[in-house]
């Protein structure tokens, strides 16, 4: 069989058994022939295009095996087969980049000379070694920048950056990563030429980051007292702490996710408990109450308050690269008495070593799951006939999903919900109310990991599709947490709680977890979580994360704090791009072990995108940078138009913001998945736009408006969902039809192959045509 590569170090028939995926190009693993540009950087040496012997099909010197591909500028070729690369190509990449970025950068300086001769200055430096490309030691920042204010009128040694850095940009982020990192870089050589050692000195004093608590002054001057509620999914440890906050006169409840935050205001009300709710895109405040409790997103978590008690739960996302920073910050910083943090047990070594460091008393709670998780002896190979009511099947794409709740449609007849993260959350929860309600039709649900936290669902069995996730750049294995927490989510069935939770139960099952414990002895055979996969070469991965302890988590994130960031500027040379100026202040931060910064991916991609919009000051930008805006072309395009209403001042009217989609209101809902998308789109539009007027009140005036289009958007995805699932009646004549087709065209070409074929004379070899015809009978 031949080998063919499929962009992530394997041959296409072993991504076909593990994944199963749609192969699409947004996915990069459909890209199964790569072109001739891709051969000639490989030096010849990948699979995915063969010799063919000469007379063979396909004839010529080579056949590729699937679509041949020319990615441009090689930007479209996966990580993998960049970091296959030979050295002295990528260093031709790279000088190719530098002269497009030349001209690029070069439009937007006013000085055209002075430009060309920082620019030339910085060529020299980034010179690479032609004969063996060896790796050149990195310097750090400050010597970099000595050599840079040593050599004001020489020739800057090749040696200030390091050639494996491009490459490893270039083979992250293909050309977009690559110019990033030249641009960056170019950027920082402006910046030491022009700026001071004694300079330099404040900035590296701004950017000690050691003791992050010092930010915090106010909640130093306070003893507190911390509570750590560790145990498994569905074990009861966030009722308990909940309970002391209903206790309390005042107090918080810190959410990972806007639903919970939502449910857990919905249920302190419901109990007289007096509650608003704030999170990034909604604030709900009961006028005239002096000391409401709070219920918000963690990230909203205000330090700025003296409370009574204070929950943050899944406080194991504090060592989250992404958004630990938010779990630290309500750590470090909340004003409350008694601090009760719930999560997993593997948080506990770095919770104890961050309460002692801060000289607080900690108390350890652990508990056990209420019903046992169980791993099946075998999976179901790939049968879906034999899924049941109350089964959930874990995909992880959103096309995987409405593929796979198709296919169970069409062929079980079971109707299927789905819950996957683009869904907004009230769909979530919608999606989850027809799964849990035992009177409804919906039998299965379809989902993502998203049904890791925040949705309390009637799982009876938990069926992997795979163990492996792209993570944006390659298919990577699932953790071990991640295979926990997913996996815990199986045997929380809802009708245990019937009955003894009442009408205050709620979605999210916050606090309801030990409602059942207190009945524990009537647990039946019916609430044992079951485990299990679609294929069996996923099933031991699962029985093996399952029986394994989790590794302790290291360090906790942390993210520069807008006061930090707004000093720090002030000590850059003026006009210095803010994406410079965030990227410099944590390449010179120094950082206690106990910590690790948070990457800024997303902060940096909006600071780019603003870039070039005059009128935004640093404490606008700082703002903006926070904003909830993914990288689609769309979303991105809205929040240019949005800043540069930020800017001006004025024009924050909805209707007048041209990128947002408004007219997609007005279209028939329609079970399409391009549709579908369009409508999730629309949504964080309109979230987006919600959230940046919360932060700039006078120039968005719309919100009413905003959250009336959010509703319909809501509603109409809720429809579209619906109208997705199959209607057999219809699918069944399809399939007849489609049946009937084939059988008619079958016996069609059994006919013509049955038919005589007419006799062809055999002529001779002296004659012609034309002489048979003129000789003949």
């Amino acid at each position: 069989m031949v080998s063919v590569e499929n962009g992530l170090g394997q041959c296409l028939l072993c991504a076909f058994r593990t994944q199963r995926l749609n192969w699409s190009t947004s996915r990069q693993i459909s890209k199964r022939g790569f072109g001739r540009e891709a051969s000639k950087l490989l030096g010849g040496q990948h699979r995915g295009v063969r010799k063919v012997p000469s007379g063979a099909k396909g004839r010529g010197e080579r056949a590729s095996i699937g679509p041949r591909y020319h990615p441009p500028q090689f930007q479209k070729l996966s990580p993998a087969v960049r970091g296959r690369i030979e050295p002295s190509k990528v260093r031709l990449i790279i000088e190719t980049r530098l002269d497009i970025l030349r001209d690029s950068l070069g439009e937007a300086w006013s000085d055209r000379s002075r430009f060309e001769t920082y620019f030339a200055k910085f060529k020299t430096s980034v010179k690479l070694d032609p004969g063996y490309f060896r790796i050149i030691p990195t310097a750090s920042v400050k010597d970099r920048a000595r050599t840079i204010w040593d050599s004001k009128n020489e020739d800057v040694p090749n040696t200030l950056y390091d050639f494996k850095a491009f490459q490893r940009a270039y083979v992250d982020g293909g050309v977009k990563g690559l110019d990033l990192e030249l641009k960056h870089a170019f950027l920082g050589f402006v910046a030491d030429s022009e700026t001071t050692e004694r300079l330099f000195d404040k900035q590296e004093k701004i950017s000690d980051f050691r003791y992050p608590i010092d930010w915090y002054p106010a909640t130093k001057a306070i003893k507190r007292s911390f509570h750590l509620h560790v145990g498994p999914t569905n074990s009861g440890k966030t009722y308990h702490a909940l309970q002391r906050l209903e206790q309390a006169k005042t107090g918080i409840y810190a959410a990972p996710l806007r639903l919970l935050a939502h449910e857990i205001y919905t249920r302190l009300n419901a109990k007289g408990k007096p509650c608003n709710l704030i999170t990034g895109e909604e604030r709900r405040v009961i006028e005239g109450e002096k000391n409401p409790m709070i219920s918000c997103t963690v990230e909203m978590t205000p330090i700025d308050m003296d409370l009574e008690v204070a929950v943050i739960d899944e406080i194991q996302m504090i060592g989250s690269s992404d958004r630990g920073w938010a779990w630290s910050q309500a750590l470090l910083g909340v004003r409350a008495r008694e601090v009760h943090l719930c999560g997993e047990e593997r948080v506990v070594p770095l919770i104890r070593q961050l309460t002692s460091w801060m000289g607080e008393s900690l108390k350890i709670h652990r508990y056990t799951r209420l019903s046992p998780l169980v791993v099946e002896d075998t999976s179901l190979r790939g049968d879906l006939h034999s899924l049941r009511k109350g089964d959930c099947v874990v995909v992880f794409s959103r096309s995987g999903i409405h593929d796979m709740k198709e296919k169970i449609e069409t062929i079980t007849g079971k109707r299927c919900a789905v819950v996957y993260g683009s869904l907004p959350p009230e769909t979530r929860a919608q999606q989850a109310r027809l799964f849990n309600d035992p009177d409804s039709d919906y039998d299965i649900l379809v989902a993502s990991d998203a049904i890791g936290m925040g949705l309390n669902l009637s799982i009876k069995r938990i069926i992997f599709d795979t163990t492996l996730k792209f993570s944006g750049q390659s298919l990577e294995r699932l953790t071990t947490s991640e295979i926990k927490q997913i996996a815990g989510r199986a045997g929380r069935y809802r009708t245990a709680q019937d009955g003894i939770v009442g009408s205050s139960s709620t979605i999210s099952g916050r606090g309801n977890e030990a409602l059942i414990q207190a009945k524990s002895s009537t647990l039946s055979q019916s609430n044992i979580g079951i485990v299990t996969t679609l294929e069996d070469f996923d099933l031991q991965a699962v029985r093996n994360a399952t029986a394994r302890e989790t590794e302790p988590i290291a360090s906790a994130g942390i993210l520069a704090p807008a006061s930090v960031v707004h000093k720090f500027v002030s000590c850059t040379p003026p006009g210095t791009p803010f994406s410079f100026i965030l990227r410099r202040l944590y390449e010179i931060s120094r950082i206690n072990p106990r910590f690790h910064l948070c990457e800024l991916g997303d902060q940096l991609l909006i600071a780019e995108l603003i870039e070039p919009i005059k009128g935004l000051s640093v404490v606008d930008r700082i703002n903006i940078c926070k904003a909830p805006a993914d990288r689609t072309p769309r979303i991105q395009a809205i929040l240019r138009e949005l800043a540069t209403c930020i800017a001006r001042r004025s024009g924050g009217a909805l209707s007048d913001i041209k990128e947002m989609p408004l007219d997609l209101l007005g279209r028939p809902a329609s079970a399409d998945k391009s549709y579908l998308e369009s409508l999730e789109e629309l949504h964080k539009g309109l979230s987006l736009y919600l959230w940046l007027s919360y932060r700039f009140e006078g120039v968005f005036p719309s919100r009413p408006q905003a959250f009336g289009y959010k509703e319909i958007v809501e509603k109409n995805i809720e429809k579209v969902l619906g109208n997705m699932s199959c209607d057999l009646s219809v699918k069944e004549r399809k399939l007849q039809v489609a049946i009937k087709q084939i059988k008619v065209g079958y016996r069609d070409l059994l006919k013509q192959i049955a038919q005589p074929k007419p006799e062809i004379p055999i002529l001779p070899r002296d004659k012609s045509p034309q002489r048979l015809t003129e000789g003949g009978a």
